[in-house]
């Protein structure tokens, strides 16, 4: 998806929702595991419920690949369900040598068409440059993520007294552009996100954190909106295990409508493009 596009799916909807689809089998309601394949049919009732409020859906792949061949099947049919207006990112994680990203590039976007990837970018350039090689296709370089660990090593200081969640962005902004590169960036502390912004102020950032680990919407969108919106605010847990029974669709569809409502507010407050 080219970066216009996106941008305009968001202003159209007025909302920068991703849902992540993260699907734990001990979870899903009671009734779906008769289902021959629970996983789908879960995803399937979240994307019908949310797909009027989200603009993205990011599925965890450790969520199906711990399944083996059976979580992989869900995955496919998940992806392929989904409508090609949303946007698809596949939050994989990756990063290592040249030639072993390029297969994993080839398979997320050229066998699953995701439309961006996660990627670590602890190995330096040439484990993210092949990615970056499809066109209208994104890397979401792991910048400065909400986890309790991300300060043993994001935010050590160098020499020249930034923290090393800085170093990468700038570093890394040499290796894409605002139209095929995105960062993570963790909405828990909302100047961390205005450090990053200053740096990169016209990338797009996927925020993690918003809803059940604790992340404030209205500080992520403060600091980091820019002339694009350029943000995707994601939100797992708080929307599809908003309820445990045979209501967690039309619960997940209200989680999102909230959400959205108050996206709705803060581009009126905050968007200036």
């Amino acid at each position: 998806m080219h970066r216009n596009e996106l941008k305009q799916h968001i202003l159209d909807k007025q909302s920068f929702l991703c849902v992540g689809l993260d699907p734990v089998m001990e979870k899903l309601p009671a009734h779906l595991h008769k289902e021959s394949d629970p996983l789908f049919v879960f995803n399937k009732a979240i994307i019908d419920a949310t797909i009027d409020n989200a603009v993205a859906y990011k599925p965890n792949l450790a969520f199906y690949e711990a399944l083996g061949g059976q979580g992989w099947d869900s995955l496919q049919k998940t992806m392929e369900y989904l409508p090609k207006e949303t946007f698809l990112i596949a939050d994989a994680k990756r990063g290592d040598i040249g030639n072993t990203s390029s297969l994993y590039a080839k398979a997320f976007f050229e066998r699953l068409n995701a439309d961006a990837v996660t990627v670590a970018p602890y190995m330096g350039e040439d484990s993210v440059s092949p990615f970056l090689e499809f066109k209208d296709k994104w890397v979401i370089l792991l910048a400065l993520t909400s986890n309790h660990g991300s300060k043993d090593f994001q935010l050590i200081q160098g020499g020249n007294q930034k923290p090393l969640y800085e170093e990468v962005v700038q570093k890394s902004m040499a290796w894409g552009t605002p139209e095929n590169l995105m960062f993570v960036v963790g909405a828990t502390r909302g100047e961390d996100i205005a450090r990053v912004r200053k740096i990169a102020s016209d990338h797009f950032f996927l925020v993690p954190g918003v809803g059940a680990q604790g992340g404030n919407l209205e500080e992520v969108v403060r600091y980091g909106i820019n002339p694009d919106v350029g943000l995707l605010v994601n939100s797992s847990r708080g929307i599809i295990f908003a309820s445990s029974g045979s209501d967690f669709a039309s619960a997940a569809k209200k989680a999102a409508e909230n959400v959205k409502e108050e996206m709705v507010q803060l581009l009126d407050r905050y968007y200036k493009g």
